[in-house]
């Protein structure tokens, strides 16, 4: 009859590896928020907010006064959208150009809907100044900056 034995060495190790997967596993991951924007029904920016902000542009020069920009927000925690939400578009200054809210979310629709003709009015008023879209939720009051748009 064979004896089996085991190395000390890998016991330990293997201890290891399950204490940090039961450790880690199960673990909420926190900062991981991410938000899309669409112009009508086309994705044209999907970030992590934990991607640099020089990434975040968006160029609405070939869009129509007709069409709409849908930002989706999705918070970490909570697995889904904020409440009290709103979408502001600033100055480089901070400045509250226009601020625009949005009730709370019901269903899987979560979209906040914005006409690219107020936008493109608000960025033509402001040509010397560089535009931003930030949003906002009693989830996250001091608020995040979406994208900087380009003239």
């Amino acid at each position: 009859m064979k004896k089996i034995t085991f190395n000390q060495s890998f016991i330990k190790l293997f201890t290891l590896i399950t204490l940090c997967i039961t450790t880690f596993g199960f673990t909420t991951r926190f900062g991981l928020d991410s938000y899309e924007i669409y112009l009508n029904n086309k994705l044209i920016l999907k970030q992590a907010v934990n991607q640099p902000l020089n990434l975040r542009l968006l160029q609405l020069d070939k869009a129509k006064d007709s069409d709409q920009l849908r930002i989706s927000y999705t918070h970490c925690m909570i697995k889904g959208a904020g409440t009290g939400r709103s979408i502001s578009l600033k100055d480089e200054k901070g400045n509250t150009l226009k601020k625009w809210m949005f009730a709370d979310a019901t269903g899987s629709d979560w979209k906040m809907t914005i006409a690219v003709k107020e936008v493109s009015q608000l960025q033509k008023k402001n040509a010397n100044s560089e535009l931003s879209l930030h949003y906002t939720a009693r989830e996250l009051p001091k608020g995040e900056t979406l994208a900087f748009l380009r003239p």
